[in-house]
C-alpha cells in the first residue's frame, strides 16, 4: 500500500488573513501533507434568508468567508511548497471561480444531494473528492451516478461522520470497505475524531486512500473550540507514524535483510551448536 494523501482542511480558521493562509499552507507541507483545502462560500448563498434573518450566529459567519482575491496567491504558494491546492465550492459560481487554481474539487457532505453542484464540478474535468457524512448508500449512489454521468473520471469518496467532534465508537470506519466495494473507486477517511488510533486503523486495516483532517495553527482558529481540529505537532506525529508503518511492510519475500547480514556468520554452527560458524572461528585462530 502506498502512503495515503493527507489533506489539511483549513475550513474557517484562516481569519481572512492572507499571511495566516500562507502559514497554513507552509505548515501543511511541513507536517507531511500532500494537499491543503480551503472553503469558498457566501453566507447569503449558503443559508436560506429566513434562517439568516433569525440567526445572528449564522449571520456572523460572514467574517469566515474566504475572499476570492485570495485564490491566486494561495495557489501560487501551494505551487511553491509543492503541495496540491483544493477548495470546496458552496455556490455554483464558485466552481468557475476556482477552476483556474485548484488541483481538485472537494465536495462537502452537506452538498452531496445538490446535483447541480455535482454536475458543475464534474464538467470541469478535474478530479473530485466527495465526502459522504450523514448519507445512505443509496444517496451516495445517486451522487456517484450524477458525477460520472456529468464526466467525472477521477473520483474519490471519503467515508465521513459529520459529528464535530466524532466519537471514535461512532466512526464506523469499516464502512470504508463497504463504500469501496459498492462503487469501485478509491475511498478515504474524513476525520473529525482527532484520534490517532482512528486514523491508523483507517489506513492500516481499511486501506484509506486519503485522509482529510481539520487543521488549526495554535488553537485560535474560529473552529478550534468545537474540538474537531488537529494542531500541527499532533497530526505531524500521526503522518510520520503512518509513513514508518507502511515502509515496514517490505516486499514480503523472506530473505535476510541488509541489517541482518553481519550477524549471519555468528549463528550457531550446525556441527556443535556454538557461535560463530566454524570458518569464522578458524579465522580468529589463524
Amino acid at each position: 500500500m502506498t502512503n495515503p494523501l493527507f489533506i489539511a482542511e483549513v475550513s474557517s480558521n484562516h481569519h481572512r488573513d492572507m499571511e495566516r493562509c500562507f502559514r497554513f499552507i507552509d505548515t501543511a507541507a511541513a507536517v507531511g501533507c500532500g494537499a491543503v483545502k480551503f472553503q469558498l462560500f457566501r453566507i447569503e448563498e449558503l443559508f436560506a434568508p429566513e434562517v439568516l434573518a433569525k440567526s445572528p450566529v449564522l449571520t456572523a459567519r460572514k467574517e469566515w468567508e474566504l475572499p476570492v482575491e485570495f485564490l491566486a496567491p494561495i495557489a501560487e504558494r501551494c505551487q511553491q511548497q509543492k503541495i496540491q491546492f483544493s477548495c470546496t465550492p458552496f455556490y455554483l459560481q464558485a466552481v468557475e471561480e476556482l477552476l483556474p487554481y485548484v488541483d481538485f474539487y472537494k465536495i462537502a457532505s452537506y452538498e452531496l444531494l445538490w446535483n447541480d453542484l455535482l454536475r458543475a464540478c464534474a464538467a470541469t474535468g478535474k478530479p473530485v473528492i466527495l465526502s459522504t457524512g450523514m448519507a445512505t448508500l443509496d444517496e451516495i449512489g445517486g451522487a456517484v451516478e450524477t458525477l460520472r454521468t456529468a464526466g467525472c473520471k477521477d473520483l474519490t469518496l471519503l467515508h465521513c461522520v459529520s459529528g464535530y467532534p466524532a466519537p471514535p465508537e461512532e466512526c464506523n470506519i469499516a464502512a470504508i470497505e463497504t463504500i469501496r466495494s459498492r462503487f469501485g473507486c478509491p475511498v478515504g477517511w474524513s476525520d473529525h475524531s482527532v484520534s490517532p488510533a482512528v486514523i491508523q486503523r483507517a489506513v492500516h486495516h481499511w486501506e484509506a486512500s486519503a485522509v482529510e483532517f481539520h487543521l488549526d495553527l495554535e488553537g485560535e482558529g474560529e473552529e478550534f473550540a468545537t474540538g474537531h481540529c488537529w494542531l500541527p505537532d499532533g497530526i505531524k506525529a500521526v503522518i510520520a507514524d503512518v509513513s514508518i508503518a507502511l515502509s515496514s511492510d517490505g516486499t514480503g519475500e523472506k530473505i535476510p535483510t541488509p541489517v541482518e547480514l553481519p550477524d549471519r556468520e555468528w549463528r550457531a554452527d550446525p556441527s556443535d551448536g556454538l557461535r560463530p560458524f566454524l570458518h569464522v572461528r578458524n579465522e580468529w585462530n589463524g
